[in-house]
């Protein structure tokens, strides 16, 4: 029986950050809280399965509701003149009753996203390419971005065999038990016509010394703000760059 730590939660505190920020006093509280973030995380997902969004953020003040997406398509995110956004942030607070605000952050490298890795080769599964194949290319593309080493595992009846198997495919190092190690996780589902078949992605990007843990995971340069105001029926729209010159 495996006994597999799972590699972001392990360095949560450490190299890591959590994804959810809040503070609940009581535990029934905490619960309710708890229980409402899957439903966004859900919600959010049913809108845009195919807009690439790899993490979603989510960040609790006293009365405000802040939602950070992290998708590698920002432009079908957002919709034509924040359209499709701006639906979503009225979703969101008929859902939670609190005023919600949502940045989007673009990821520039998706070949270095453990789950958009993920997600890409359970996409070609779907489409009936080779799983090899697949992993194949997922790997090379991701050691031509940069990666250090990647690892994949795909599970369950490929190539339409009669007995589930798990086959994998590793190029160069994916150290799970430095704990300065940056690594990157994600998994995927695809549902095909010989049964369900999972992939995990475990991707080194490199070490995070004490010197540079405060710099930013991901180059995120594009982010977009819409805030609802309390007496104004029409939102907010503010545009920010981040990119260095």
């Amino acid at each position: 029986m495996g006994q597999k730590t799972h590699p972001i939660g392990f360095r949560l505190g450490i190299v890591r950050d959590w994804q959810a920020t809040w503070f609940a006093g009581k535990a029934d509280s905490y619960r309710e809280l708890v229980q409402e973030d899957i439903r966004i995380r859900r919600a959010i997902a049913s809108r845009y399965p195919d807009a690439g969004v790899a993490h979603i953020n989510i960040e609790r003040s006293v009365s405000d509701l802040i939602i950070t997406l992290h998708t590698a398509r920002p432009g079908i995110v957002i919709g034509r003149g924040g359209q499709r956004i701006e639906e979503i942030r009225q979703s969101l607070e008929s859902l939670t009753n609190r005023r919600t605000r949502i940045n989007v952050q673009e990821i520039r490298q998706p070949e270095l996203d453990a789950y958009l890795v993920a997600r890409s080769v359970a996409d070609q599964l779907e489409r009936r390419i080779a799983f090899r194949r697949a992993m194949r290319q997922a790997v090379a593309r991701a050691m031509q971005a940069g990666s250090k080493g990647i690892k994949i595992v795909c599970s369950g009846r490929l190539g339409g065999g009669e007995i589930a198997r798990r086959e994998k495919l590793m190029e160069g190092r994916v150290p799970l038990h430095t704990l300065r190690a940056d690594i990157d996780y994600g998994q995927a589902e695809v549902a095909t016509a010989m049964g369900r078949i999972g992939v995990k992605v475990w991707m080194f990007r490199g070490e995070i010394l004490p010197q540079v843990r405060e710099e930013a995971e991901e180059l995120g340069t594009i982010e977009v703000t819409l805030q609802g105001g309390e007496e104004d029926t029409d939102s907010e729209i503010e545009y920010a760059s981040t990119e260095e010159n």
